[in-house]
């Protein structure tokens, strides 16, 4: 054991270790959390005037930057991408925090850099290869994999001061355990612990030299920075390499595209870092990179025009993450200031019609557009060039121009304009407007096919959010429907026990005016009162609209309750006296009831079959206003689809329905009744049957009319396959006689 004071473990918390700088570790969350978007990254690099100096830098050197103005800091992020900022943050974050460790300076950490961005390099191209989905984790975890030796350089100067600039392999693991009792790998894994680092990264630095045959079934950022510390430190270590490159799935091919390309990546990040590699001993000086000014014109064009697509792409991400129309065409008319060096900037959109390009009204100038517009058959440079889907630059003294034009130069402020088409396909909707100064007329030409592109992508972003207004209007619209029928079918359905409670009250008034008991009768007006409460909440039961619109009805069909035994002769006993008390039924009309003792029983709900048969009850009087007969019938056991029923009719005498009524009679039709409502009540009796999990069908002709409804005998299985609403099959067809 050692004494506390020699213990390394001490000396490391008082070596005044740097923290990681907070743009890091947002940076990190931001990634982690999948929201790093141009925005983020832009509000977060704003925060670090050390950043943003290093982000202007980089954006103006001659690589990326030929213009005669120098960005702004917007322009700057949107020119470098989204995925040189990540690297550049990093990067320029962990180089800021290695040239802050204590005796940093007094050592030459030109060879440990080119190992550290070597290893970044090969790492993240490693997990690209493999699908790692964490690029810039993998990159992070490439650079820190080797800050133990930082470490031990600030705690233990002296000690360490021989072993830092020594080859990184088991020699030097063995020498910092016997000497210090602790490797530069244990050393990393703990400081980047104290820097609440992702505890992966603290353990790919941990076991970057662990035996390979250990790795197999390690983390995957394990294994990719164990195979990138290979390739960069032991080159020569060929069978080493090839297991750990099996481990991580990835072939000889794809690991030498790596490696070759590894020495210009670290190169270009070292010139953007500010670092100079020259001389650094123990790795092959990279090839040489020709100045932008005397490379290969047509790679230069190629490349210029990869950054064009990647921009483009990333521009078409950041206007579908816009919550509407009105922000989205912000987000358009900013990016194209920011990618073009435009000044004002506005938007014309076709009108239905497809007659005329017209004003949006957006930002400062809303007054000015609101009524503005361009007829499309009338020629003119704008209609042309939207006409044409070409971009079009527009000066007063390159070509005549019309009045309208003349207007949007007044608007715009500037001498000159570009209009950039918005072809969606091959239709274009609309065009944006830019001002310009004369002398960026050859620069915007020369751009043209990124103009283009950038139209492509805000007119297709502008068509989706169109087609999605439309949509969310069309949904709107149709549970406003639903609200509507549902309370129709409320409305009709709260009528009949109005109407019963309506009557009783008028026979409460005889017996309590003859002092006669009014027990049954209070009775019957409590079960009708609940009946009107139940069927009003079915108004609350409306589902909200699905995946693809459709609403759930609402109304008296999805007023239910479990289902439990109901004596169907109760039922109609219950309906026909209270039809009898409230003199509904008028003498003219005979009621017969034919129920047998067994079976008698269904499984349901009584409310719901005592709904079915008021409507069916009223339907059969009102049908038959001379006269004549009802019947109620139970017919006994019937088997159907593989399950248990019991048959309940309810017929008439009555004239009979017409085939055109028969056709659509469970639908919400109009009827020979008049009223508001009229309609309905075949529709309603339809759905709760359904509810009841029954079926119904109607025989007509001109000896009357019978409804068949087959409901759940007691006990019975549910059917292997219920028909749904909409379906029609043997058993709910209207069959004439």
């Amino acid at each position: 054991m050692h004494p506390p004071d020699h213990d390394i473990r001490n000396r490391l918390l008082l070596a005044r270790l740097p923290a990681m700088p907070q743009i890091l570790i947002k940076l990190i969350e931001m990634l982690q959390s999948d929201h790093a978007g141009m925005p983020e990254l832009a509000a977060l690099i704003a925060k670090d005037a050390g950043m943003t100096g290093k982000v202007l830098a980089v954006a103006n050197s001659s690589a990326y930057h030929r213009g005669s103005r120098a960005p702004g800091l917007e322009q700057s992020l949107v020119s470098l991408g989204t995925d040189m900022i990540k690297t550049l943050v990093i990067s320029e974050s962990v180089f800021q925090t290695f040239n802050s460790f204590p005796h940093s300076g007094s050592a030459d950490l030109r060879g440990f850099w080119k190992h550290a961005l070597g290893a970044a390099v090969v790492a993240r191209d490693i997990a690209r290869a493999t699908g790692y989905p964490q690029l810039e984790e993998a990159y992070l975890a490439g650079l820190l994999h080797n800050v133990g030796r930082l470490a031990l350089l600030a705690a233990a100067p002296r000690e360490y001061g021989v072993n830092f600039m020594a080859r990184d392999d088991a020699d030097l693991c063995a020498v910092e355990q016997r000497t210090l009792q602790i490797t530069h790998a244990e050393a990393g894994a703990w400081l980047i612990e104290r820097w609440n680092l992702d505890s992966f990264l603290a353990d790919s630095v941990l076991y970057h030299h662990e035996p390979i045959e250990r790795l197999e079934p390690a983390h995957a950022l394990i294994r990719i920075v164990r195979l990138a510390h290979l390739l960069v430190h032991h080159p020569e270590a060929g069978g080493a390499i090839a297991t750990m490159a099996g481990y991580c799935g990835i072939d000889a091919r794809e690991l030498d595209a790596i490696v070759q390309g590894a020495a210009r990546q670290v190169q270009k990040a070292a010139d953007c870092l500010g670092i100079d590699l020259a001389g650094a001993d123990d790795v092959p000086a990279p090839p040489a990179v020709l100045p932008v000014a005397l490379a290969d014109p047509v790679q230069a064009r190629l490349q210029e025009e990869m950054r064009n697509m990647m921009l483009v792409s990333e521009m078409g991400q950041a206007f579908a993450r816009q919550p509407d129309e009105t922000a989205l065409l912000g987000a358009v008319t900013r990016s194209a200031r920011i990618l073009f060096d435009l000044g004002t900037t506005i938007v014309l959109m076709q009108d239905p019609a497809g007659q005329s390009l017209v004003g949006v009204p957006a930002g400062e100038q809303q007054g000015r557009l609101a009524g503005f517009s361009i007829p499309l058959g009338r020629g003119g440079a704008i209609a042309g060039a939207a006409a044409a889907r070409q971009v079009a630059l527009l000066a007063p003294g390159a070509q005549p121009l019309g009045i309208a034009e003349e207007q949007l130069l007044r608007i715009l402020g500037t001498e000159a304009m570009v209009c950039v088409p918005l072809v969606a396909g091959q239709h274009c909707t609309g065009v944006l407007l830019g001002g310009v100064a004369s002398w960026q007329l050859p620069v915007l030409q020369k751009r043209e096919r990124f103009l283009l592109a950038f139209g492509g992508q805000a007119a297709a972003a502008l068509e989706a959010a169109g087609a999605e207004q439309g949509e969310a209007q069309r949904r709107i619209a149709h549970v406003a429907q639903e609200y509507r029928e549902a309370s129709r079918r409320v409305v009709h359905e709260v009528n009949n026990p109005l109407s019963i409670i309506k009557n009783y009250l008028s026979v409460l008034d005889d017996k309590l005016a003859r002092r006669e008991p009014v027990v049954a009768e209070m009775s019957v007006l409590n079960e009708e009162i609940d009946r009107v409460g139940q069927l009003i909440n079915g108004l609350t039961e409306v589902a909200p609209p699905a995946a693809d619109g459709v609403v759930a009805a609402p109304g008296p069909a999805s007023v239910s309750a479990p289902a439990v035994p109901v004596d169907i002769a109760r039922v109609v006993d219950d309906v026909l006296r209270v039809f009898r008390a409230t003199g509904f039924i008028p003498a003219a009309v005979q009621v017969m009831v034919r129920m047998q003792q067994d079976p008698n029983e269904i499984d349901g709900d009584a409310n719901l079959l005592k709904q079915i048969l008021v409507n069916l009850v009223k339907n059969a009087v009102e049908a038959m206003p001379d006269g004549g007969r009802i019947e109620i019938a139970n017919r006994g056991h019937v088997v159907r689809e593989r399950r248990l029923y019991v048959e309940l009719v309810v017929a008439d005498t009555g004239p009979g329905l017409a085939p055109e009524m028969l056709a659509n009679l469970f639908s919400e039709v109009k009827s020979a009744k008049e009223g508001r409502h009229h309609g309905l009540g075949l529709s309603i009796v339809h759905g709760l049957v359904q509810k009841l999990n029954g079926l119904i069908a109607c025989r007509s002709g001109a000896a009357g009319t019978s409804f068949e409804i087959l409901l759940p005998a007691r006990g019975s299985k549910p059917r292997l396959a219920a028909p749904t609403a909409g379906t029609t099959d043997a058993t709910t067809d209207a069959r004439q006689e």
